[in-house]
């Protein structure tokens, strides 16, 4: 969360408890890594509020490692990680060999701003009560291109409507993060999407909730049969 510690800790305590709750609503192995990402938000909220700590207090160390542990989530991981929850969670072919190209596309970000965070040295500093993370090569266009097509545009590839939701909405609260504040919009839209990660714990509930209703309708309707 880009505004204080108790914000980040809150969010995070928060997204954990609901990623816990998500995962038990698996039904299939295919839906597990998609399922998991509310957790995995909820883990790099707590990393950050960790990191708004280290400013109030003095720790170099402590604050170094939390950068880079925050960084790891948000330039490496999510453009990994997202196309291929998607994809594993794709049965249409031709959906599935599409998203899987965009996944390509994030792989390659993702080393590409892992090779940057290894050789260049990432720092993190306060702005305006904001949280700036130092990596200009992040700001690149066609950075920033792949890594918005691999996190947002690869979930309009899917056959389901919640994942196209949540790549419209993601793409939308990156617009609005850059506009808030350029220099701070890799937290800000971290914590957007954070929040959006929500979506999937509403569609898997749901779809139990759906799936036992179904279940009462045909036992009445069976039970009617004479």
């Amino acid at each position: 969360m880009c505004f204080s510690a108790s914000a980040s800790f809150i969010a995070g305590t928060s997204l954990c408890a609901v990623g816990v709750a998500t995962l038990k609503t698996v039904e299939a192995r295919a839906e597990l890594p998609f399922a998991v990402i509310p957790l995995l938000f909820g883990i790099q909220q707590l990393i950050e509020g960790v990191l708004w700590l280290t400013f109030r207090h003095e720790a170099p160390l402590l604050k170094q490692t939390m950068t880079y542990l925050y960084s790891g989530f948000s330039h490496v991981l999510w453009p990994m990680y997202v196309p291929l929850a998607i994809g594993v969670l794709e049965t249409v072919r031709w959906r599935k060999r599409s998203i899987f190209a965009f996944a390509a596309a994030g792989a390659a970000v993702g080393f590409y701003l892992l090779y940057f965070m290894v050789t260049r040295p990432m720092i993190a500093e306060i702005i305006g009560r904001h949280i700036v993370y130092v990596s200009p090569h992040f700001y690149l266009v066609p950075v920033m291109i792949l890594y918005l097509a691999a996190t947002c545009v690869s979930c309009f590839f899917s056959s389901h409507g919640f994942v196209r939701l949540f790549g419209v909405l993601a793409l939308l609260s990156f617009a609005a993060a850059y506009l808030v504040h350029v220099m701070a919009a890799v937290s800000i839209w971290c914590f957007f999407a954070a929040i959006l990660s929500l979506l999937i714990y509403v569609h898997l509930r749901f779809r139990q909730l759906g799936g036992f209703q179904r279940k009462v309708r045909f036992r009445r309707a069976s039970a009617a049969v004479p």
